[in-house]
């Protein structure tokens, strides 16, 4: 509402709910760091584990991304923390609660600075210098490691450790690196690791150690036909896209039979055309057939009498995959099958795993798509290997196309904050105050990991920083031993993707969230006399439909998760 001549003049439609200034700032900052706060204890081999109620859906976890994507988030600066974890997911697959944690106590201390006067624009400015910066530092930081299998390894064991799958994790880890290498490929002098070449599979019944990989396919899939063989060896592989039956007309037709003779005709019609159509793929040389859409009953006992074992309704996805580790070629029409569209696997076999058959195709040469079977004792264990699993490959793919390393444990925190705060001292203006700011935000990452395991933050942060004013950049804290060491030797190494893209997702919400001072909420409630004009979505003013209907914009109490 704006006054003009003494009359009050209203702009936006009443209900709506606007906050301004150091209102809006202070109000979307302590929303972003709720949010950042309910995963912070997450962090950490000794972290904690959340428990999330969804009516009859219970879910017990410690994974950022996973913890903000269940939760019910409301308020739209505190969706931008939720969105900095799923890039950060995305991109590397770890490092989603340190992104969400750096960004929120990025704000804390922006906050401290506006409340000292300092503009949001010079923060945000000296925000950007100071990421710049900490990425550089990152990469000086950074080892050059090939295909290492023993550093592939550590990574995918610092991934996974805090998982509370310390037992098997070697195993895991083990899992992870040959799954990686088998679909990683050069491209252009680089390497690539695409990891939807990975199929994982799920199955709880049986202890952790019963996990393995596989150099081929497993598909969710059972035999057809009780005639047909339930293992091929030497197998050669037809995968059809079309289903496997006599072609229908595209166009509405009737056909007046008026004799038992005519009927029998018919059905003997039908019956050698899909005797044809069997024949085509029995001349091919194929054993076995994979088919993404439906096999017809009789085309089925045609199929099994020539001894080929077929699976039908496959998704596209196995199709594809299967293709990829078999050599196959994806046939849409059965009359143009040939040898060479065939692929190859040494074994093909129905097995029972539980209660459910699947068919497992091994032996593949030189197969670019496997398969990870993960077992588990019950339910939830299994989805607890299956996003350590996902994380672990995600890390070891970083580091195949990267190559290069750095240290775990908050070591290269550590490192940044130092190096920041030198830098800090080279700048004129308020913007020093920025640096330094960001310098002590990203402590906030071995300080967690102190707190989540018992010890004395502030005792462990001065011996580390004592240890890197001295020289040793690899210190980071062992929350296992309780004391600083070097995390290089230790073996706790994380691919440099994770902590670059942390740094950067970090930084851009926080300088997104700050260069907001003015929020307008519309009000979802029609006033009377119809829309008054707006053109808007549910009568909100144009430009103000997309946010109509936002609870929790004044904080407190507005905040709702």
């Amino acid at each position: 509402m704006v006054m003009q001549g003494g009359q009050p003049i209203l702009v936006l439609r009443e209900g709506t709910r606007r906050t301004r200034g150091r209102d809006a700032q202070s109000n979307n900052i302590m929303a972003a760091k709720a949010v950042a706060a309910a995963v912070r204890t997450t962090l950490g081999p000794k972290g904690m584990d959340k428990m999330l109620v969804n009516g009859d859906s219970v879910l017990i976890t410690n994974d950022g991304v996973t913890i903000l994507r269940e939760m019910d988030i409301e308020h739209p600066a505190a969706k931008m923390i939720v969105d900095v974890s799923k890039t950060q997911d995305d991109e590397v697959g770890d490092g989603t609660t340190t992104a969400a944690v750096i960004a929120g106590e990025l704000l804390d201390k922006a906050q401290e600075l506006i409340e000292q006067d300092i503009h949001p624009s010079l923060i945000i400015d000296g925000y950007r210098l100071a990421s710049d910066k900490a990425v550089e530092v990152l990469g000086t930081l950074a080892k050059d490691v090939g295909n290492d299998d023993e550093a592939l390894r550590n990574i995918a064991i610092t991934a996974i450790t805090g998982k509370g799958l310390e037992l098997s994790r070697d195993k895991l880890a083990d899992i992870a690196v040959r799954a990686i290498k088998a679909v990683a490929e050069d491209e252009d002098g680089r390497t690539v690791a695409d990891i939807n070449n990975i199929k994982t599979v799920k199955k709880f019944g049986a202890s952790l150690d019963a996990s393995e990989l596989i150099s081929g396919m497993v598909l969710d899939k059972e035999v057809v036909h009780p005639a047909m063989p339930k293992k091929i060896k030497d197998a050669k592989i037809a995968l059809i896209s079309t289903p496997i039956e006599f072609s229908k007309t595209e166009v509405d037709a009737e056909i007046k039979i008026t004799s038992p003779e005519q009927m029998q005709e018919f059905l003997d019609e039908e019956e050698k055309l899909l005797k044809s159509i069997v024949g085509k793929i029995v001349d091919s040389g194929a054993n076995v057939v994979l088919c993404e859409k439906g096999i017809e009953d009789i085309a089925q006992y045609y199929l099994a009498k020539a001894g080929i074992l077929a699976l039908r309704r496959l998704t596209r996805s196995d199709i594809e995959k299967t293709a990829i580790a078999t050599g196959a070629s994806l046939v849409t029409n059965i009359e143009d099958l040939a040898a060479d569209d065939l692929g190859y696997a040494r074994e093909v076999e129905e097995r029972k795993i539980g209660a459910e058959k699947m068919t497992f195709i091994t032996g593949c040469r030189n197969p670019k798509a496997v398969t990870v079977l993960l077992r588990g004792g019950s339910e939830h264990v299994v989805d607890t290997v299956d996003k350590a699993m996902e994380d672990a490959l995600r890390a070891v793919g970083v580091a195949i196309e990267d190559r290069k390393l750095v240290a775990g444990g908050g070591a290269p925190e550590l490192e940044v904050a130092l190096k920041l705060r030198e830098f800090a001292s080279t700048l004129r203006g308020r913007e020093q105050l920025a640096v330094q700011k960001f310098a002590d935000a990203v402590e906030v990452i071995p300080k967690t990991l102190a707190e989540n395991a018992g010890l004395d933050p502030i005792d462990m942060l001065l011996e580390l920083r004592s240890r890197h004013e001295s020289g040793s950049s690899t210190t980071g804290l062992d929350v296992f031993e309780g004391k600083p060491v070097d995390m290089w030797k230790r073996g706790v190494i994380e691919p440099l993707r994770v902590k670059t893209q942390s740094i950067n997702s970090a930084t851009e919400a926080a300088i997104m969230i700050l260069r907001i001072d003015d929020v307008i909420a519309a009000s979802t409630k029609q006033p009377a006399g119809g829309a008054g004009g707006a053109c808007g979505p549910g009568g909100a003013p144009c430009g103000m439909g997309g946010m109509g209907g936002m609870p929790g914009m004044g904080m407190p109490p507005g905040m709702m998760m």
